[in-house]
């Protein structure tokens, strides 16, 4: 069992100082607001959680305010739940939030908008405010969630941590005969017990179907001498924990063990060339440099590694920065982002070794311990 303690949470002054740090950098654009959509950004700045509907409900950062944007018949039920103090504006069913928004900002000001905002969103600002108005508001807001505090930090590591343990049990239930989907069920149990919610996301797979990224559709039966793949994660306050291991149950044959070796050997290339200043794209061709000297490639030619080395994680399981070709985004410290290498020999197996790095002024720092040996997954 993990010996780690519960985190702390992240606190309303820790999101006080991102909308203040938010607010220089659209002073530095030249932008009177940026709109933040029902999105993990709206969770990021105000601590607000809500799920994204037909009805724009989120929040407007100007530089003197706060202003919540909500249905009006929503109002009560915003005021219920944890979020920053600061106005709610709200809008009736036959009234257009676009409107809304247009009064409360600087008349001919430049709105800076939420990527994740859904294109009807964009479609009806641009009627009111004008195309020329509205500006990508994902440069000002991707920079401030890619960099991790030491809260968030905590709390990342001890959601691994617990799924790290979750892993453990699950590999120790594991036997012939066994269903992927009882799998599923038992890792979704044990994070609930661990966690104290679910599992976010989870993939089982068994013999070939480890080949394949995300998994095979329908149930597998584990048969004896399968190569075995498992990924799941969970989250905490937000923050999620994404894990992969994949191993056998006894000794495997000897080029599956090659392989394995190889996809090790690639994921800790991936860890040394991690160094505050290096462009992200350097990681991944790192990992690509192991599986050329081993025969495999190149780019993403099979059998070989199909897919970016890694990719950021915090609010969302999938965030900046990326670990992939073509980022020259330098590493900084706070960043956090996945080290997964997978190696894939299609119609055979597939080998994913999934732990997360975060960078310190130090250099990187592993999450969790990678794995020792194809049938020593957790050292």
């Amino acid at each position: 069992m993990t010996d780690l303690a519960p985190p702390p949470p992240i606190t309303d002054a820790e999101r006080a100082a991102r909308l203040s740090k938010l607010r220089l950098a659209m002073e530095d654009a030249g932008v009177a607001g940026v709109l933040l959509g029902s999105s993990e950004s709206l969770r990021y700045f105000t601590g607000l959680v809500w799920h994204a509907s037909e009805r724009l409900l989120g929040a407007l950062v100007t530089a003197e305010a706060l202003t919540y944007i909500v249905p009006a018949f929503e109002e009560s039920r915003v005021e219920t739940l944890p979020h920053l103090p600061g106005r709610i504006a709200v809008w009736q069913e036959e009234e257009s939030p676009s409107a809304l928004i247009a009064t409360l900002l600087a008349p001919a000001g430049r709105l800076a908008l939420d990527e994740a905002l859904p294109l009807f969103v964009y479609h009806a600002l641009s009627a009111t405010l004008g195309p020329e108005r509205l500006v990508d508001g994902g440069p000002l807001i991707g920079p401030l969630r890619a960099v991790k505090s030491p809260t968030e930090i905590a709390i990342i590591r001890y959601a691994m941590g617990l799924t790290l343990e979750v892993h453990r049990r699950a590999h120790a239930m594991l036997e012939p005969g066994i269903r992927a989907s009882d799998v599923v069920r038992f890792i979704d149990a044990e994070h609930r017990r661990l966690a104290g919610r679910g599992s976010t996301f989870c993939i089982v797979s068994f013999g070939a179907a480890t080949a394949l990224p995300h998994g095979a559709e329908g149930d597998q039966v584990l048969a004896p001498g399968d190569a075995i793949l498992v990924d799941t994660g969970t989250r905490i306050d937000g923050y999620h924990s994404d894990l992969t291991r994949s191993y056998m149950l006894d000794e495997p044959e000897p080029d599956y063990a090659a392989a394995w070796a190889v996809e090790r050997a690639a994921q800790q290339a991936v860890f040394e060339a991690a160094r505050l200043g290096t462009p992200c794209h350097a990681l991944d061709d790192a990992a690509r440099m192991v599986l050329l000297k081993n025969g495999l490639g190149p780019d993403y030619r099979l059998p070989g590694l199909p897919h970016r080395a890694g990719h950021g994680l915090g609010l969302e399981i999938h965030e900046a920065p990326y670990i992939v070709r073509g980022n020259r985004t330098p590493l900084m410290a706070g960043h956090c982002f996945s080290n997964e290498p997978m190696l894939v020999h299609p119609n055979r197996f597939g080998i994913r070794l999934e732990d997360h790095i975060y960078m310190a002024e130090d250099g990187p720092h592993w999450f969790t311990p990678p794995c020792e040996s194809p049938t020593r997954p957790f050292g």
